[in-house]
C-alpha cells in the first residue's frame, strides 16, 4: 500500500470514533514486525531525499513549504521511539524539536497558542512537535484547568491558528498514537521493573491512567472539533510499536510526495566553475 493510501485509511473522517479503533490493529499493513523493519528502513531513504530536498529548496528561496508532525499521545505510547526512529534517521540541520511541557510564567501571560506559533518550522524544515497546543484542551479538560468556556473559545482559535498556518506554507500532519489501557500498563511497569527505564517512569502517570475514560473522550471531542481539511488528524494504532513508526513514516512521506520538493538549479555558469577549479 502506497502513503497516500495510509493517508486516507488513518485519517479521522465524519462519523469517526476512537471507541472503534483496535489499538492492536495494524490497518493497511499485512507484514509482521520483522518485515516492517525493513520497510522502515527502505522507507528511510526517501524521507531523506525528500527533506534534503525540502531544506535545499527553501535555502535558494524556490518556496516557503515545511511539514509540522504534531505528536498525540498517552503517556507511554511511542512518541519517543517515532522521533528516534522515524525523524531522527533524517539529517538533523533539517529538523526542529518541540517538546512542550507545563507553562512557563512567561507564557502564561500570553494566550495559549503564544508560545506554540514560536515554534512553527520556517520553510524547509520538518518541525514536531512533542505534544502540543492540543494539551490545552486536552489535559486543561479533564483536569479543568481552565473555564469551561475558555476550553470551547479554543477549539475555534486552534482551527483558525492551523488553517493560518496552512496557508503560509506548513504541511500539518496530526498523529494520535493509540495504545490500550492495558498495553500501557505493561510499558509503565517495565520502567518500574528496569533500573535503566526509572528516569522514564513518572508516578504521575498512574493518575492520568485512572482517567482514561475521560482522556478518551476528550480525544474524541478534539477529533470533531479539529479535524478539518486542511489539517487533519491521523489515529495510528499503537499496541505495536513497529507498526506505528512505519505508519508515522508513511504519513511524512505522504506530506512531502505533495509538496514534491525539487533540487535548486544551479544559480552559476557551471562550466565556467568546472574550469575555473581545474586551474587551481
Amino acid at each position: 500500500m502506497n502513503a497516500h493510501a495510509w493517508t486516507r485509511m488513518l485519517r479521522v473522517e465524519e462519523g469517526f470514533r476512537l471507541d472503534d479503533v483496535d489499538a492492536d490493529s495494524t490497518p493497511g499493513y499485512s507484514g509482521g514486525k520483522s518485515q516492517g523493519k525493513k520497510d522502515l528502513a527502505a522507507g528511510l531513504v526517501e524521507l531523506n531525499e525528500l527533506q534534503e530536498r525540502l531544506f535545499a529548496q527553501s535555502r535558494s528561496g524556490i518556496a516557503a513549504d515545511s511539514v509540522l508532525l504534531v505528536l498525540q499521545a498517552m503517556d507511554s505510547a511511542g512518541k519517543g521511539g517515532i522521533v528516534r526512529h522515524v525523524v531522527g534517521g533524517v539529517d538533523p540541520q533539517g529538523v526542529a524539536l518541540s517538546a512542550f511541557k507545563a507553562p512557563t510564567p512567561e507564557e502564561l501571560e500570553h494566550d495559549f497558542l503564544w508560545r506554540v506559533a514560536r515554534r512553527l518550522p520556517e520553510p524547509g524544515f520538518i518541525g514536531v512537535f512533542d505534544r502540543s497546543h492540543y494539551e490545552d484542551v486536552l489535559i486543561a479538560r479533564v483536569r479543568a484547568l481552565a473555564p469551561a468556556d475558555e476550553i470551547e473559545r479554543r477549539y475555534d482559535a486552534i482551527n483558525a491558528f492551523e488553517a493560518e498556518a496552512a496557508s503560509s506554507g506548513i504541511r500539518l500532519v496530526k498523529v494520535m498514537l493509540h495504545i490500550s489501557p492495558e498495553e500501557q500498563k505493561e510499558r509503565l511497569m517495565e520502567r518500574l521493573e528496569r533500573p535503566d527505564k526509572y528516569w522514564k517512569y513518572n508516578p504521575g502517570d498512574v493518575d492520568e491512567r485512572m482517567r482514561w475514560p475521560e482522556y478518551m473522550q476528550a480525544y474524541q471531542t478534539v477529533f470533531e472539533r479539529t479535524s478539518t481539511e486542511v489539517a487533519p488528524w491521523h489515529v495510528v494504532p499503537a499496541n505495536h510499536k513497529w507498526y506505528a513508526r512505519l505508519a508515522v513514516q508513511e504519513l511524512l512521506l505522504a506530506a512531502l510526495q505533495d509538496i514534491d520538493p525539487q533540487w535548486p538549479a544551479a544559480d552559476f555558469d557551471i562550466e565556467a566553475e568546472k574550469k575555473r577549479l581545474a586551474a587551481t
